[in-house]
């Protein structure tokens, strides 16, 4: 078990190096305006549905890439773990009420449904962080495609909203707030 979570955070540390290489590779290219209008969101979502973290790293939001990683890792240690405990305690139900007195049980003493509730338990848990992970992979895919659609967004300071009192409302005796949008 050991083995396998060394061998899984090894995985996870190599796809982060390689995740920031491409990272160091795409920001040493010149951001020009042109970027912006080739940038395709299909491309993105494909890119994180073959190596998750991949298109927020295309979308050069490079700070997205270890988190969605971090989720991966964090789902994948949970049915591990789950799954470990889950075999563990089914095999000493099954040593309890098999009946052969040679049988000897981790848990001799307790009752076989106590150990058979405890063995559910983990069953659900090792279900739910399965699906935890699918929607950790559809999540990140769903980012990226949303990101690279907002590429093009203009977030200059030309743009601005703006929440004030109403001075001619308040001059009747009536509260108001006004809200105007300044295009500049």
């Amino acid at each position: 078990m050991r083995e396998l979570c060394v061998m899984v955070a090894h995985r996870i540390l190599v796809i982060v190096v390689f995740t920031f290489c491409v990272a160091a590779c795409a920001h040493s290219q010149v951001d020009t305006l042109s970027w912006r209008y080739r940038h395709s969101p299909k491309k993105a979502s494909i890119l994180s549905a073959v190596l998750p973290g991949a298109g927020q790293v295309y979308n050069r939001k490079y700070w997205k890439a270890p988190i969605v990683l971090a989720g991966l890792g964090t789902c994948v240690y949970f049915i591990q773990e789950n799954n470990s405990e889950y075999r563990r305690y089914k095999d000493a139900y099954i040593a309890l009420v098999d009946g052969d007195p040679t049988t000897v049980s981790e848990f001799e003493g307790r009752s076989a449904q106590s150990v058979l509730n405890v063995a559910d338990t983990y069953r659900r848990w090792r279900d739910l962080s399965y699906i935890a992970i699918g929607l950790v992979y559809v999540l990140n895919i769903v980012d990226a495609s949303v990101d690279a659609h907002f590429v093009r967004f203009d977030v200059s300071p030309d743009l601005s909203l703006a929440l004030s009192p109403s001075l001619s409302t308040a001059a009747l005796g009536a509260p108001g707030l006004r809200l105007s949008l300044a295009l500049r």
